[in-house]
């Protein structure tokens, strides 16, 4: 039964799904959910640090389940979408309803679309990175998958990397310079790739160029088939899920830096550059991005199998919570700051 926890993931495109068909004040019930409700179980429910015996890891490894659970995410992601624009295209709505099924949709974008693609980008086989892709697409993020994979398991902790916060920068500073410099990398990064393939920009494996027009035709069909209205949700509801994964990407390695060796390059990426969460309820809906040293420390580990470390740096509340309290830069600085090992703060 352990197993179904899970199943959890769901609540939110559930709760969205709701809002969507009651409309009303029930629209804004998705990140009433998400910001308010979900944090609130973290404060009371216990936090769990303990790891799997091997034995157990081997049982977990062989489950289809736990794939599966990753993959339904595709219907229920493009089912969301499509279903949100329809009801706004086709059904009087207020303004404020608009808005409401827009950030809806935008949290079921980044939840169970990026986050779920972060984790199957990760995989090994090519069908499992081509669900991860396609569940980028709505999110117009697909570049995400080139410059994490190759630029930010690389450059992790470091000035390099622009999905690494730095000390003292608000949230919002880091919407703008991640967004950027992870696109701008993400081109860099497929030509270097093209290069060492010998293979020129125009090449037809420019990955870059295809998600570019793949993501452009995504929109001309939602244009073609919703009009206006529907190419405007759609464009916003993918702000909404980027930034939402832009929020998680500040808080997992807010001010951590690692620090240079005697040669000059940058020490290896270890447990502690990553900060981890052992909260219950943000471990299960995001499935385990929580712990998040130990996929650093060994990116193809599978989600239901992954571990806390000591050594890691622990926050004091779980994502859900933490990505609340980032919105209100001067109570971060005020709980984070003191938890960043000194000698990891640049001056």
């Amino acid at each position: 039964m352990k197993d179904l926890k899970y199943f959890a993931a769901y609540s939110i495109p559930l709760v969205a799904c709701l809002g969507l068909y009651f409309k009303d004040a029930f629209v804004f019930l998705t990140p009433i959910y998400a910001f308010i409700m979900l944090p609130v179980l973290e404060l009371i429910l216990p936090v769990d640090s303990t790891n799997l015996s091997s034995e157990v890891v081997e049982h977990k490894l062989k489950k289809q389940l736990f794939d599966w659970l990753l993959y339904l995410n595709l219907p229920i992601v493009y089912g969301m979408l499509f279903f949100g624009i329809y009801e706004a295209t086709n059904t009087p709505i207020e303004t404020f309803e608009l808005v409401g099924m827009i950030i809806s949709v935008g949290i079921v974008l980044g939840v169970n679309g990026i986050n779920v693609a972060h984790e199957l980008g990760h995989r090994q086989h090519t069908n499992e990175r081509f669900i991860g892709k396609a569940l980028l697409l709505p999110s117009q993020y697909m570049h995400f998958y080139i410059e994490h994979n190759f630029g930010h398991h690389l450059h992790a902790a470091t000035p390099e990397d622009p999905a690494t916060a730095k000390y003292n920068q608000s949230l919002y500073s880091f919407w703008f310079t991640s967004v950027y410099r992870q696109y701008t990398n993400a081109w860099k990064i497929q030509k270097k790739l093209l290069k060492n393939n010998k293979k020129g920009a125009f090449s037809l494996k420019n990955d870059m160029f295809w998600y570019v027009l793949l993501q452009i035709g995504f929109l001309a069909i939602i244009f073609y088939l919703f009009g206006n209205i529907g190419l405007i949700f759609s464009v916003t509801s993918a702000i909404v899920g980027f930034l939402l994964l832009e929020t998680v990407n500040y808080i997992e390695h807010y001010g951590l830096t690692r620090l240079k060796t005697k040669s000059g390059r940058y020490e290896r990426v270890k447990e502690i550059h990553s900060w981890n969460s052992n909260h219950i309820i943000g471990r299960i809906v995001l499935y385990e991005l929580t712990r998040h040293s130990d996929h650093h420390y060994k990116s193809s580990k599978k989600y239901q199998v992954l571990d806390c470390h000591e050594e890691s740096p622990q926050m004091p509340y779980g994502y859900p919570t933490s990505m609340v309290l980032a919105m209100v830069p001067p109570l971060w600085f005020k709980i984070m700051n003191k938890r960043v090992p000194k000698e990891m703060i640049l001056t």
